[in-house]
């Protein structure tokens, strides 16, 4: 849900939907909190959800359609929204409504909460379907690392004050040394954002509801869980997709961490374990350079959190 005024729905944007699926009856503004995000939950005369996306800009539009045509399908039924249809002029796609609550609402006990990093792990897997990587694929997933070594120092410039010498100097090393990874990580068609707030949960939790932290008596951990927004799936090594777990909910949480590589099939690599501490430092280094300038105070905190992680020697504790 947005904060602040609502976004209104189109009216180009309403009609372009009701040609596909009928008339709307219910319109709702679903967007994050931040003045790109364009997202509508509308439902439709028959009763079937949909969700409208108006892309920020045509990058992110060709990015999240070739996503959901190229490599969204092999997460299975339900386990994501299927693409109903797109409109190149005005960015936008109209996307099947997938049930769940996204994890970074809730306060799930610690079974379900592991089962639902699992199948992240499990579903993240199928997306990045490295078996089945294209030769241009490969290319574009080791330019892509390149170039984000190369935006450090762009990154370091706008962050100012923010970064002392010594932050400067770590996140330095961590490009130098992404570098001479490149050959040897996989590549993979990444989700780009895999955060809890993009793993929807169907459980017997509900936001803001605290639980106990083990199951009742006759109870299993059951749920389940589906993957949203694809504005960033692109070819990239498989690495980065676990960066923002990693410097999320996998601090002081070897069990999360642990049951996602369970359901990812595979350890990290020698060089995944290397890259990963290297990966989160360029992107504190890119959530400095963004957060303050367009107030979004949780992408500073992550940046900031990161590196004191860094700096105190907590190199390990991101693999």
């Amino acid at each position: 849900m947005s904060h602040g005024h609502v976004k209104t729905l189109p009216p180009s944007l309403r009609v372009w939907a009701e040609r596909v699926v009928g008339p709307l009856s219910a319109v709702r503004d679903a967007s994050h909190p931040r003045e790109t995000s364009r997202v509508w939950d509308v439902t439709g005369s028959r009763g079937r959800r949909f969700f409208i996306k108006q892309s920020a800009n045509a990058a992110l539009y060709e990015r999240e359609t070739f996503g959901y045509q190229s490599a969204v399908p092999a997460l299975g039924f339900g386990r994501a929204p299927r693409l109903v249809e797109t409109d190149a002029r005005q960015l936008a796609l109209l996307l099947t409504a997938v049930p769940g609550t996204p994890v970074s609402r809730l306060t799930l006990p610690g079974p379900e909460h592991r089962s639902a990093h699992r199948q992240f792990g499990a579903l993240l897997r199928r997306l990045h379907g490295t078996d089945k990587m294209p030769g241009a694929g490969r290319r574009e997933a080791r330019d892509a690392l390149e170039r984000l070594a190369d935006d450090a120092e762009y990154h370091l410039a706008r962050a100012g004050d923010l970064m002392s010498e010594n932050r400067r100097a770590l996140v330095r090393r961590s490009a130098d040394h992404v570098r001479k990874l490149t050959d040897l990580l996989a590549p993979a068609h990444i989700h780009g954002d895999a955060q809890e707030r993009n793993a929807l949960w169907t459980g017997p939790a509900v936001p803001g509801q605290r639980v106990s932290a083990w199951p009742a008596p006759g109870q299993s951990a059951s749920g389940q869980l589906a993957v949203i927004d694809f504005e960033r799936s692109r070819y990239a090594p498989a690495v980065q997709d676990f960066v923002r777990l990693a410097c999320g909910p996998w601090q002081d949480r070897d069990d999360l961490r642990a049951a996602f590589f369970q359901g990812y099939g595979r350890p990290l690599s020698d060089a995944e374990r290397q890259a990963l501490p290297c990966l989160a430092a360029l992107d504190a280094a890119s959530c400095l350079a963004y957060g303050p300038d367009h107030g979004e105070h949780d992408v500073t905190a992550r940046g900031l959190r990161t590196l004191a992680r860094l700096e105190s020697g907590a190199w390990g504790t991101f693999v």
